[in-house]
């Protein structure tokens, strides 16, 4: 019944772009959009869902390094989402998910998630990007209602509130800064006489504890 009204009924949703769809985008390769990403050409992605980025297309259009899509190809992008409008901003987003929070919100593992999909048993993904399904929670939510399906509610509430994992970001990464440790002091240099084999073997052994090297230089005693 639900994919009934879904079918009836237009889905609004905003305009969000991958790796592929961005690379279609501007004429080039996938890994060229990858790369910009990577060198800071791209901003921050607006939204990361199952561990991969994605972008609002106003955020595209505004910020890749002066580059300007054609006509043409934003007319193609556009066609290819039925129901998408351009969203200004991401504080506007509606919830979307990926099979990963799918998943934890029916209390599934994200192999069941793929069978019940191929199988369609599971309401059609709102999107599909860089070869990756898309949900907005409502459609999954009613799709669990129409086929009785337990919800935990719990994840519900936390993707809600945007608590999802952190993406392993590929390319460049920022790490803390890390604060410089002065080296120890060098211990001050020592003379042994034969009779003080136990202090000079103490002196090495307390050199070497701290990863020092020691130049021994022989000198004759003093008679």
């Amino acid at each position: 019944m639900i994919e009934k009204v879904r079918r009836m009924t237009a889905v609004r949703k905003p305009y969000l772009l991958g790796h592929a769809e961005i690379a279609a985008l501007y004429g080039v390769e996938r890994q060229t959009s990858q790369k910009w990403r990577a060198d800071g050409t791209l901003p921050e992605p607006d939204l990361l869902v199952s561990g991969n980025p994605y972008w609002l297309l106003t955020t595209v259009l505004n910020g890749v390094g002066g580059r300007e899509a054609t006509a043409e190809r934003l007319a193609a992008f556009e066609v290819g989402t039925p129901g998408g409008y351009r969203a200004k901003s991401k504080a506007t987003l509606p919830v979307i998910l990926g099979i990963t929070e799918v998943a934890q919100i029916l209390g599934q593992d994200k192999q069941a998630i793929s069978r019940w999909r191929h199988r369609k048993q599971l309401a059609d993904a709102d999107y599909v990007l860089s070869g990756s399904p898309l949900w907005l929670l409502d459609t999954v939510l009613a799709d669990a209602r129409a086929r009785d399906r337990a919800v935990r509610h719990e994840e519900v509430e936390r993707i809600r509130t945007r608590e999802r994992g952190s993406q392993k970001p590929r390319g460049r990464t920022s790490k803390p800064p890390q604060a410089r440790t002065q080296p120890s002091p060098l211990p001050v240099p020592r003379s042994f006489t034969r009779d003080q084999g136990d202090e000079a073997e103490a002196f090495l052994a307390a050199a070497f504890a701290q990863g020092l090297s020691v130049v021994i230089r022989p000198k004759r005693q003093k008679p």
